[in-house]
């Protein structure tokens, strides 16, 4: 009876510590995810001095309970003395949409309040702040805007959503929207040169915040980390060039995925001195993101994708060249339960799996299984899958090899190339992905022009294209696969943006 009790007393404290969340200010507490509803924190007895209200802004494909579910972000902030206010924009769609519902409702929030909030955004919601901003009028309502891994520049992962071997399973799971369809790296090329040059773009203050820990192993972030890993340093989702901005402040660059970097634990502290009236500017930290935004990242060709649809029996079969240290054979698929057996060139089979939800941005509702290999035989490798209805699937072959950095690609004008070692044989094909003015996928293949690595891009207006090109060849006499996705955006005068 005396533990019962103890426990009772802890459960009570604890239940009490923890703050409410109210609808628009009122007794009756609101459900997360109806898009333009926004909500009050409880106000804490004592309000930190000098401090703004803080509006916390979700990413893609998530809503405002992101924030208190599962993070400590809101209670800490309230055990601050922050007030607080959460709002719930809509999920899956772009950056032009949830710019102008922010702005609207950001005005209703500084009435609230009495005066101007800090934005407090994780992921795409950096990107929805910054168009609320610029393009419609917000900043009147905002102090200043903190975004934690933000895709600034996009993400390699939407581009992966939206070629033409994954986008069966993004089709599926329900990944392709709008909002990560505005998130391909092309498009987002676009975005930077209507938003950057704006005169009113230097009127709020950003500081940013990047992610450099993919999350555990065998998790959804580790998954999306692999990928990304061809592209630089990264949180699971967002690469840390992508997190930056050549005008912005970046406070830190730390070992956190895409998820622990929205939490109160690991981040709040070493923001909070930004949400105070009075701030003291650092020129050092601002130097520093300056020179760091435009460091260059040199691009590795480390994976080879396919996908598609099958049902009953199917077979994939990868070259694995010599020199490989490492490999992964990560099968994303819509089915938790496929059974899949990997062969070797010498026969050996392989069928301990291990098997993980994604509940990332870009594949949340797939599964993946995976397998990693250290000292790969070289030769064809067989992965064979049964499944009793159709399925969905991605295949992500990820190396560990010197061949990784002796492919590249690079858009010069209306040129797509593909730049390859004098030690590789190789030639390549493309396949091109994009809406027409109906709305409509198309898809476009193609031959190289010459030398079998270089094409022309087709003016087959606007919108984003994105660009699937298949890498097959040989290595010291071994054979060689690799897939290159690169998209890029042609507006309506036939201009050409890539990243």
């Amino acid at each position: 009876m005396l533990n019962f009790k103890k426990w009772f007393i802890v459960f009570t404290a604890f239940f009490l510590s923890v703050p409410s969340v109210s609808l628009a200010g009122s007794i009756k507490d609101g459900t997360s995810g109806n898009p333009g509803e926004w909500y009050v924190g409880e106000t804490p007895s004592t309000i930190a001095a000098n401090s703004h209200p803080i509006l916390f802004v979700h990413g893609l494909n998530s809503s405002s309970d992101t924030w208190y579910v599962n993070n400590n972000m809101y209670t800490t902030a309230y055990q601050n003395g922050y007030e607080t206010a959460f709002i719930d924009l809509n999920a899956g769609k772009s950056m032009w949409d949830n710019g102008a519902l922010l702005a609207e409702k950001v005005k209703e929030i500084y009435n609230y309040f009495g005066e101007k909030v800090v934005v407090v955004a994780h992921s795409k919601g950096g990107v929805d702040t910054q168009s609320a901003l610029v393009h419609y009028g917000a900043d009147p309502y905002i102090e200043r805007v903190i975004t934690l891994s933000s895709p600034h520049r996009g993400s390699q992962l939407a581009d992966l959503a939206y070629s033409s071997w994954a986008g069966w399973l993004a089709g599926i799971i329900g990944s392709k929207n709008d909002g990560t369809y505005s998130l391909q790296t092309g498009y987002m090329d676009y975005y930077r040169s209507v938003t950057d040059n704006q005169a009113n773009v230097y009127n709020t203050p950003f500081y940013t915040f990047g992610g450099t820990k993919w999350g555990s192993f065998g998790s959804a972030l580790y998954w999306g980390g692999l990928y990304l890993s061809s592209y630089g340093s990264n949180d699971g989702a967002v690469t840390v060039q992508s997190s930056r901005l050549p005008y912005a402040t970046e406070i830190s660059v730390g070992r956190w995925d895409h998820t622990t970097i929205k939490e109160g634990s690991s981040t709040f502290n070493l923001f909070k001195d930004y949400l105070n009236e009075s701030m003291a500017y650092s020129p050092s930290i601002a130097s520093f993101e300056t020179a760091a935004a435009t460091e260059e990242v040199e691009t590795s060709a480390g994976h080879y994708v396919t996908g598609g649809e099958y049902v009953g029996t199917h077979k994939e079969r990868i070259a694995v060249e010599k020199g490989v240290s490492s490999v992964t054979f990560d099968w994303i698929s819509d089915h938790k339960d496929t059974s899949l057996t990997l062969q070797s060139p010498s026969n050996k089979t392989y069928a301990a799996f291990d098997v993980t939800a994604d509940d990332t941005e870009f594949f949340d509702g797939a599964y993946h299984h995976s397998i990693t290999l250290k000292n790969p035989e070289s030769g064809k490798w067989t992965l064979e899958t049964k499944a009793d209805q159709k399925e969905s699937y991605l295949l992500n072959t990820a190396f560990e090899s010197p061949v990784d950095a002796m492919l590249s690609s690079e858009v010069e004008g209306n040129q797509m190339k593909v730049k390859a070692n004098k030690k590789l044989n190789v030639n390549t094909d493309m396949i091109i992905e994009y809406y027409d003015k109906n709305g409509k996928l198309k898809e476009k293949k193609m031959q190289a022009k010459k030398n079998g690595k270089d094409f022309k891009i087709p003016s087959l207006g606007e919108g984003v294209y994105n660009m699937t090109i298949d890498v097959k060849g040989t290595y010291d006499g071994t054979p060689l696969e690799r897939t290159i996705i690169q998209s890029v955006y042609i507006d309506d005068k036939g201009k050409l943006y890539t990243p």
